[in-house]
């Protein structure tokens, strides 16, 4: 199996076991794609991708409707797309994503994780180049599809990769390509159980398993935090 394979399994939603820690974070990205444009998934291809995601963890269907109904309501929250790069313990590469309604917050908090568990902050853009951007697509192989056709068709709408183990097939692009595949899938009828953009470290790096476990603890002191949306290392 390739990288792509193997980023996905080691991924932070191996370590976001908790839901109570996962719902909201899933909820906040339905109400920033609500309110981005409309609360109808039908028109919204972002809020159908945000909910399908939502669906793949198991979210429940009044959490999702809830989320929705607040993108629209007077009190709505106003999210900014703020990003944070670090370095962790024994030098591990760590690029943070966040949705946040306060700034001042979100910085002071992040900032705190770093300097608390072995790490420092990293001027913006010094480690983005790092991690490759990439649009993550995962569905399951029916019995009717064959994947090298359906490789051969979706390569015009942007595919890198198409990998299958144990009839889940993952597809593989740059970022840029997430709306054409994504219209693609819909368009050939194949039911997706994930859509999502990732970085992927470009030069993932070998950590014993007592400096991983170091690495961790700021690693989950980061994905705990409510404005913290995604977090990419250079661990392999």
């Amino acid at each position: 199996m390739g990288r792509a394979f193997e980023y996905r399994k080691a991924s932070k939603l191996k370590r976001w076991g908790a839901m109570s820690r996962l719902f909201p974070k899933l909820a906040k990205a339905i109400e920033m794609a609500a309110k981005a444009g409309v609360p109808d998934p039908e028109m919204n291809s972002a809020l159908r991708t945000a909910i399908l995601n939502a669906k793949a963890e198991n979210m429940p269907k009044t959490n999702i409707e809830a989320a929705i109904k607040r993108a629209s309501g007077k009190d709505s929250a106003n999210y900014t797309d703020v990003n944070f790069e670090g370095k962790g313990p024994h030098g591990a590469l760590i690029f943070v994503e966040t949705a946040t309604d306060n700034n001042t917050r979100t910085v002071a908090n992040v900032k705190m994780y770093f300097n608390k568990n072995g790490g420092s902050m990293a001027p913006t853009g010094s480690l983005e180049f790092m991690f490759d951007r990439k649009a993550l697509f995962e569905f399951n192989k029916t019995e009717d599809m064959d994947l090298e056709e359906l490789e051969m068709e979706l390569i015009d709408a942007g595919l890198e990769e198409l990998e299958e183990e144990d009839g889940v097939v993952l597809v593989t692009a740059d970022y840029t390509d997430f709306g054409t595949l994504n219209t693609a899938f819909e368009e050939m009828g194949i039911e997706l159980t994930k859509a999502k953009l990732e970085r992927i470290s470009n030069n993932p790096q070998e950590f014993t398993e007592e400096q991983e476990e170091e690495i961790g603890k700021l690693l989950e002191k980061l994905e705990d935090d409510d404005d913290v949306q995604a977090v990419y290392t250079n661990m392999a």
